[in-house]
């Protein structure tokens, strides 16, 4: 029998033995890296997953629910003294749609040569999540009012001030502008935009008067004062 035993037998004895010897050495470092990944992965069954919800935006509720009438913001002492001879001392309604969300009235009125024009707008806010509370909803509808007069090329000689005592915040802007009459004549005219939030509801008085056939023109100081006036009556009205 060892006669016919290949000449390489003892070659692979030798190997087999040594790959034997390896694997004894190998598996003991297998056996430590599998406990060690078991540990890792039982403190990370432990830990609680994070939470990936945000919070819900809010916004404060708004003040005022609706609005009042404007054409019923002003007592007829009031509108006497801005607008004398008024054609229509309870006023004329502009515009339409919902009263409650927005609503204007119009005076005017010639008194000899002395004209004036008066106009009550008011606007309400309610809060959003998305676009923010009321209030500084209207406070952004405030500059954007105050804007259209004093960034329009057509006005001239245009001041902007604050106001202060009336609603919580208030702007006024006084200028001056040609204005056609029913004839279609061109007229110089001096006017008065007063712009006043209170909350979530915004009051913009326009105030403006001319004198025909060579009349002085309105004061600015007395377009203002008059103008503060018609915002402060209405501004009692909401509720």
């Amino acid at each position: 029998m060892h006669r016919n035993a290949p000449r390489n037998a003892p070659r692979r004895a030798k190997t087999v033995r040594n790959s034997l010897a390896c694997a004894a050495v190998a598996l003991p470092v297998l056996l430590v890296a599998g406990c060690s990944s078991d540990s890792d992965g039982g403190k990370e069954a432990d830990s609680p997953p994070a939470s990936s919800s945000k919070p819900t935006p809010t916004a404060a509720p708004a003040k005022f629910k609706s609005l009042p009438d404007s054409c019923k913001s002003l007592g007829k002492g009031t509108v006497k003294d801005l607008v004398p001879k008024s054609d229509n001392e309870a006023g004329k309604r502009v515009g339409s749609g919902d009263t409650s969300d927005s609503n204007s009235c119009l005076w005017s009125g010639l008194d000899k040569y002395d004209y004036r024009q008066l106009t009550v707008s008011l606007k309400r806010f309610d809060s959003d999540t998305s676009l923010g509370s009321g209030d500084k909803r209207a406070a952004k509808y405030m500059e954007q009012q105050a804007d259209e007069i004093s960034g329009s090329k057509d006005n001239k000689n245009t001041k902007e001030t604050k106001v202060a005592g009336v609603g919580n915040q208030g702007t006024a802007i006084a200028y001056e502008a040609k204005k056609k009459d029913a004839k279609g004549k061109a007229e110089d005219f001096r006017a008065e935009r007063l712009v006043v939030r209170s909350a979530n509801a915004v009051v913009t008085v326009d105030y403006e008067g001319t004198g025909f056939e060579g009349s002085k023109l309105p004061s600015a100081n007395d377009l203002k004062k008059k103008a503060e006036k018609a915002a402060k009556e209405t501004l009692t009205h909401l509720k």
